[in-house]
């Protein structure tokens, strides 16, 4: 099954960024986008619904059940914290390999307008269509929390070289999201997370932009690491986050 699915999955992002990677206009390959990666969405959504828990008689441990909105916004809060601090992971691992030569990063506003305008489908689309692929339809089939967790790892891989130039970040972050649906039996739970960390990097280009700090990058593999004034702003969102679950988990 985790084969089946990498390949679903695979193929179905490949084809939702056949628009981007095409000759449309800006607008027009990511409007193509979103609706390819709708039609992906309620794809999967069937088939992960309907198909596979008969096929699979354990997948239905894995409901796909909506949490509490605190629950859902409490992630996206934390989710900022975990983005800097998978950055600052990936940083110090590549510099155990070989020395990283960081630059200041700048953004122009042609830029910031093409990552405003894909941060649509970054934030509010991809990281359901890449969850349902590479964590509930993988995943959600074996019954053993061993296997569950040997799938988690293959389909972090698998996911990682999907991002090519952020293997190592596309990789841990894959991991963290497989076993929080592991230990949640809730695919929301990931999604949320996911698409927090995507919707931090939107805003951290904004940062950029506006030029009230500074932050560094280098790319490959790409690491960003913002300033003190970011950290601790991520720290105090993640302690508000950490609130909202208290209160509901």
């Amino acid at each position: 099954m985790p084969i089946v699915s990498a390949a679903y999955g695979l193929a179905i992002i490949y084809v939702t960024a056949l628009p981007i990677a095409g000759d449309n206009p800006i607008f027009a390959g990511e409007l193509l986008t979103w609706l390819i990666t709708l039609a992906g969405i309620a794809l999967t959504l069937f088939l992960v619904h309907r198909v596979e828990p008969k096929v699979f008689p354990a997948a239905g441990q894995f409901p796909l059940k909506l949490p509490k909105i605190s629950i859902f916004l409490g992630l996206l809060l934390i989710a900022p914290l975990w983005l800097v601090a998978e950055e600052y992971i990936v940083y110090g691992m590549t510099s155990l390999v070989h020395a990283v030569q960081m630059k200041p990063l700048t953004y122009t506003t042609t830029e910031l307008r093409e990552d405003l305008l894909s941060s649509v489908h970054a934030v509010l689309l991809a990281p359901l269509l890449e969850e349902l692929c590479f964590r509930q339809m993988a995943i959600s089939p074996f019954r053993r929390r061993g296997a569950q967790i040997a799938v988690c790892v293959v389909m972090a891989i698998l996911f990682g070289m999907l991002h090519v130039r952020n293997f190592p970040g596309a990789f841990i972050s894959a991991i963290v999201y497989g076993l929080v649906f592991i230990a949640s039996r809730n695919i929301w739970y990931s999604v949320a997370l996911h698409a927090g960390s995507n919707l931090t990097a939107t805003l951290l280009a904004v940062y950029c932009w506006l030029q009230p700090g500074t932050m560094q990058m280098t790319s490959i593999p790409v690491i960003i690491l913002p300033d003190l004034k970011v950290f601790f702003a991520t720290v105090f969102l993640a302690i508000a986050g950490l609130f909202l679950l208290k209160k509901k988990l």
